[in-house]
């Protein structure tokens, strides 16, 4: 399998601080990775890296086979190739918008509707992604009326509408309730799980938010990598509670991971 991303002592700083600090990782085509980590470990830092709007300080990264920075590295022609979902996606998209129109400006590389026709394939594939996420029943719902939860679901359809090789979902169940939280992990575990979706990449602070079919898992703690490899090897109770600073008992039922704190003495 071919590298998608590839970091090679990858460093990034900021006012003299490091933001993330000599971190090499790769992943491979067809994997599916979560970067776990508290606040301000690095995690958002290397998504930005892989979305390609971020260049390192020092080392050298390799995104789809490009190198950012590199001799006829063109990163308006790498983008596309890429799909984010995230909060600073929410941002940029107008609140007036309708659901289908919010899914189908990704089509052009746009955030907002202008004179641009669609074709009608453009169309159906929004509707399709819409469909995939749940949200079939919402597609002239202005995107600015959405609940948090259909949101979400709605931006990472729209990540999905390039066909993109890299996905990215940057803290994708934040501010949901439990069911909304459930509802978002059993929708992206389908979509983790199925042979044609592109190599995923998702930051999250919860283990209960990993969903079924993600393949590795990194952790960061202060920009440095203290686990990278394969879920069931490296999610451990040493390695959690050595990247949020205390006692933590990771447990696996059946296909989901659960974490929680040692009771004090």
């Amino acid at each position: 399998m071919s590298d998608v991303l590839e970091l090679v002592d990858v460093s990034v700083v900021r006012d003299g601080r490091a933001l993330v600090d000599d971190v090499s990782w790769s992943v491979k085509e067809g994997e599916r990775w979560v970067i776990l980590g508290p606040n301000g470990a690095g995690k958002t830092t290397l998504l930005n890296i892989a979305s390609s709007y971020l260049f390192p300080t020092k080392g050298t990264a390799h995104i789809l086979g490009e190198q950012l920075g590199g001799v006829g590295t063109d990163v308006f022609d790498l983008r596309p190739r890429i799909g984010m979902a995230g909060i600073a996606m929410a941002e940029k998209l107008p609140k007036r918008q309708t659901v289908l129109q919010t899914v189908l400006t990704a089509a052009y590389g746009m955030t907002a509707t202008w004179h641009e026709d669609y074709d009608p394939v453009d169309e159906e594939r929004a509707k399709a992604f819409l469909d995939r996420l749940g949200m079939s029943d919402y597609l002239d719902r202005r995107f600015g009326t959405l609940s948090e939860g259909e949101r979400k679901r709605t931006l990472i359809a729209r990540a999905m509408m390039t066909d993109p090789e890299l996905l990215l979902l940057d803290e994708p169940a934040a501010g949901l309730d439990l069911g909304g939280r459930e509802d978002l992990v059993r929708r992206l575990g389908r979509l983790a799980r199925d042979p044609y979706a592109p190599s995923m990449i998702m930051v999250t602070h919860h283990v209960e938010e990993i969903a079924p079919g993600f393949t590795h898992v990194l952790m960061i703690r202060q920009g440095k990598v203290l686990a990278a490899g394969p879920v069931e090897m490296e999610l451990t109770s040493r390695n959690l509670s050595h990247c949020f600073g205390l006692p933590l008992v990771v447990e696996r039922v059946g296909d989901r991971w659960t974490a929680h704190g040692l009771p004090l003495k």
